[in-house]
């Protein structure tokens, strides 16, 4: 079984940052990718931001410019940094990783609530 923890959400106003982390506890080198997605109350799960092993990314039209996503393989861990953030960034957010000859994996989540 892998495990995930994610850690650094909280309530922000608009416009300030904020960044989150996942540590994952599997050897860093069977990751295929991992990510944040995010559930608002009363939407679906959407995804926000990948990174794959070759460290290429991928956004959210919604986040581009805004949000960035990183890994650092030594703490097995990847960040999301959240900068100008909006009303519309507030949900739940959950880290993913898909891990090699095993699946995907998912944390238990941590709110961002963005309110003045």
């Amino acid at each position: 079984q892998v495990q995930l923890v994610e850690s650094g959400g909280g309530l922000v106003q608009p416009g300030q940052s904020l960044r989150l982390t996942c540590e994952v506890f599997v050897d860093f080198s069977r990751i295929l990718f991992m990510g944040w997605h995010r559930q608002a109350p009363g939407e679906e799960r959407e995804r926000v931001a990948i990174i794959a092993n070759d460290h290429s990314t991928h956004y959210a039209d919604s986040v581009k410019g805004r949000f960035t996503i990183s890994a650092d393989n030594a703490k097995h861990m990847i960040s999301l940094q959240m900068n100008n953030v909006k009303p519309e960034d507030t949900a739940v957010y959950y880290c993913q990783a898909g891990v090699r000859a095993s699946g995907v994996y998912w944390g238990q989540g941590t709110q961002v609530t963005v309110s003045s």
